[in-house]
């Protein structure tokens, strides 16, 4: 079940990443929430979980992006990766 909701952040985040991709205005309270919990998330890395490093990055590109407007390339990788995580914990 815990995955589950995990695999929900992860596509909710990729959700506001494509938001962001496409040009429709995002609530900047929506993303700091995604950056929250992706950082919150993110601090599996310390019992060792390697796709921790995808929690940590997107969450800083999120951040990032709410005062920067950064190419979109740095926006498609970790909605993509983001995506991937949430739908494999699905299965």
């Amino acid at each position: 079940m815990i995955v589950k909701v995990l695999g929900g952040i992860d596509l909710v985040s990729a959700f506001a990443l494509l938001m962001l991709i496409f040009g429709i205005h995002v609530f900047t309270g929506f993303l700091l929430f995604c950056a929250g919990l992706l950082l919150l998330k993110g601090m599996f890395i310390f019992t060792g979980d390697v796709l921790s490093w995808i929690d940590v990055f997107a969450s800083i590109i999120i951040l990032i992006s709410i005062f920067f407007a950064l190419p979109v390339i740095l926006w498609w990788i970790p909605a993509f990766l983001l995506m991937a995580k949430g739908f494999v914990s699905f299965l």
